[in-house]
């Protein structure tokens, strides 16, 4: 009889924290974050079992929120290694990433929208979904949404945004490649770094490996850390650049035609933007001859639409309402001091 209740609790509780595959591969999504049972609880954004919680090295700046990524692969299935790309996953997996600030009144945090990338028979498919006011789930949103006047802290100190949930056309700006949806982070080089996984230090990449996430590797790359000091001035503005822009400034991105490659393994330093004029003049430019003018930041159309707030210059159009103040000052820097 005691067997017969254990074996119940396990199986309950084996239910209760399953991952829904049957959602994922739906081509209809649902509507609610709930359904997919990606979270043990969705509040405190605590995964299932088979639901591994990961960190890139650098990350792409979104409005300084903050972020929660988790990957789910089918158990019995692995990614496969690709050579300067993302991973290759399996057929039902799923890229999980959460968004999210302190707040400024009482330094609570405060979940605002979840994104979905779900690997389906026929590519990925992305959705997202807005968290309700109680912050126990969140709901599918289409048509994107405005979250207005939200003031959160960043390092300690007050800030305030208008924040833009995207709706599907905007996810695709960044995520096509080769007119296909693809995921930007989970590249080896992006996770090949020591974090804290439980409650021990190790290799992101072994970590992966020891969950049967991955086919052993041996990655070639480590990308850089941008905001440490520690590391060349080079690599952490090529780090930058790379998950920033490189998505669509790369051959098959949104950006392709541009000839403007910001990947960190570009080496024409032409396509890279040294001296390289614009595909196109005009206001987005403004009036400026080349994309890096060595030596010469406020000479080069890059970091101008960096700073820039007018949704028809800045650079990256989609994703932000803020200028990224640390960045703009590091690709600043490595431009003036730009010797190749």
């Amino acid at each position: 009889m005691v067997k017969k209740v254990l074996f119940i609790v396990a199986f309950l509780s084996q239910s209760i924290f399953a991952v829904n595959d049957e959602a994922i591969m739906s081509k209809k999504p649902e509507a609610k974050l709930s359904d997919y049972g990606f979270f043990k609880s969705h509040k405190d954004q605590i995964p299932n079992n088979n639901v591994h919680k990961y960190f890139l090295q650098t990350p792409l700046f979104s409005d300084y929120s903050l972020k929660d990524r988790f990957v789910y692969i089918p158990q019995g299935k692995k990614a496969i290694h690709s050579l300067d790309r993302v991973y290759e996953f399996p057929i039902g997996s799923a890229l999980v990433k959460t968004f999210s600030y302190e707040m400024a009144s009482n330094e609570n945090k405060v979940l605002l929208e979840t994104r979905l990338l779900l690997l389906q028979e026929t590519g990925w498919s992305a959705h997202t979904y807005v968290w309700d006011e109680s912050q126990e789930d969140a709901y599918l949103k289409v048509s994107g949404k405005t979250i207005e006047g939200i003031e959160f802290l960043y390092e300690g100190k007050p800030k305030k945004v208008n924040y833009r949930v995207p709706n599907q056309n905007q996810c695709k700006e960044c995520h096509l490649s080769d007119d296909k949806i693809i995921p930007i982070g989970p590249k080896s080089r992006n996770l090949n770094f020591e974090v804290i996984q439980n409650n021990k230090i190790i290799n992101q990449i072994d970590y992966w490996i020891e969950n049967g996430l991955v086919e052993i590797h041996q990655p070639q790359q480590v990308v850089a850390d941008w905001q440490n000091i520690k590391e060349s001035l080079d690599d952490r503005a090529r780090a930058y650049l790379d998950i920033n822009c490189g998505h669509c400034h790369m051959p098959g991105g949104s950006a392709d035609t541009t000839g403007l490659y910001l990947t960190v393994n570009e080496k024409d330093i032409r396509k890279l933007g040294v001296n390289k004029p614009p595909v196109a003049a005009g206001r987005a430019s403004g009036n400026l001859m080349y994309s890096i003018v060595p030596g010469k930041p406020d000479k080069s159309i890059l970091l101008y639409r960096m700073k820039s707030q007018d949704p028809g210059i800045m650079m990256p159009e989609s994703g932000r309402a803020l200028a990224h103040s640390e960045g703009i000052r590091l690709i600043e820097s490595w431009i003036k001091n730009y010797n190749k």
